[in-house]
């Protein structure tokens, strides 16, 4: 049994004033909207953010009482896991027809905030929290450091990440920095140091912001509005916690999300025509290209300012915006650019796209293609 994805949306974005719950209540209306279907069809609910009972809470707030929840806390990863999950729960014959949402009011709220508080009688606590690290970019700078030395790459390749970002977000209305006009890698690199190598212009966004989207079957999603984006493959990996635990940071879990990704999609890399990835930090794609094998070690850099590869076609979380977890948001431009909907930033003859989040210190991993109903 095939499973597609039948409706996105994304909630307020920015600086909305809204509630947690009132972010995701618009993006899963907008979401139902897109798909042609109602509230009383939904029977499986997989969310994060409203709080450690997240799908409980919002299957009350929504009104509905689905037979299968996931509210897995993983970070930025979670929603690609999400949709593996929902695949799943639907081949089994669990539901027949899931939502995930996600809302957060981070900017709103002046937090960030995400369950990042290092809890007492840890090896965090212990061995980690003494020496004030900033959560979480001293820890991702860690990486960078390491991978600027043994890549032989310099602060130019993080900078190109931004750029990047940037030139998409101005061809996306929704983007935080719609307006921000064009970035350079000198201005990059002239922003505040947060910490070395990375600038305040290689750190996202914090905004406030929700997404939703609607699995079902391929064979009822033909029968509705909008196009079906079938789900090809996913993959996923969970690596550590802690940044004292991993032996090498630069052979994070994308490599084995990936992999597990492809493989059971039958294609591999050269398949994609669009990614989005997770760019909490510029770090953080560099890595992920590498580690997904749209590149070679060392060579991010070089594909990155090359732009032969479209990715983070909205602006990313860089420029577009990041409501503390960005996940579904990379999996609603990867359906939107599947079915040729986005207008002046569309990457023309889409057929695979690419979705991978990354949740904690580079803890999380997940992977999903999808393509188009062929």
């Amino acid at each position: 049994m095939s499973v597609a994805i039948v409706g996105v949306a994304e909630s307020d974005l920015g600086v909305t004033g809204r509630s947690i719950l009132h972010l995701q209540a618009q993006a899963v209306t907008g979401a139902l909207r897109d798909a042609g279907l109602t509230l009383a069809e939904i029977d499986g609910l997989a969310t994060a953010g409203a709080s450690r009972f997240s799908a409980a809470q919002v299957a009350e707030y929504l009104g509905i009482q689905p037979a299968w929840t996931d509210s897995t806390f993983a970070g930025g990863s979670a929603f690609e896991m999400y949709v593996a999950r929902a695949v799943q729960a639907i081949e089994a014959g669990q539901c027949t027809t899931v939502l995930v949402s996600y809302g957060s009011n981070q900017r709103s709220a002046r937090s960030r905030s995400l369950g990042g508080v290092v809890e007492e009688h840890t090896p965090q606590a212990e061995f980690e929290a003494p020496y004030g690290a900033l959560y979480p970019v001293s820890y991702y700078a860690m990486a960078a450091q390491r991978y600027l030395h043994e890549r032989g790459a310099g602060r130019e390749d993080l900078a190109e990440v931004a750029v990047a970002a940037r030139e998409w977000a101005l061809l996306n209305p929704k983007a935080y920095r719609h307006r921000a006009g064009p970035l350079t890698v000198e201005e990059v690199l002239a922003q505040p140091m947060i910490s070395s190598p990375l600038t305040a212009a290689d750190c996202c966004l914090v905004t406030d912001g929700g997404a939703a989207l609607v699995l079902t079957t391929l064979e009822r999603a033909r029968d509705l509005r909008t196009d079906p984006v079938v789900v090809l493959g996913y993959g996923e990996s969970t690596t550590h916690d802690g940044m004292a635990a991993p032996a090498n940071l630069l052979r994070t879990g994308t490599i084995d999300a990936g992999r597990r990704a492809f493989a059971r999609a039958g294609l591999g890399p050269a398949d994609v025509d669009v990614a989005q990835l997770y760019d909490s930090f510029t770090i953080t794609v560099l890595l992920t290209l590498e580690g997904l094998g749209l590149c070679g070690p060392g060579e991010a850099g070089d594909l990155v300012r090359s732009r032969r590869l479209p990715f983070n076609t909205t602006g990313g979380g860089l420029s577009y915006c990041h409501p503390g977890m960005y996940g579904l948001l990379l999996l609603v431009e990867a359906v939107r650019q599947v079915r040729g909907e986005c207008g002046p930033r569309q990457v023309p003859g889409v057929e695979v796209a690419l979705a991978h989040g990354v949740g904690g210190i580079l803890s999380t991993h997940a992977t999903v293609l999808l393509g188009a109903d062929r």
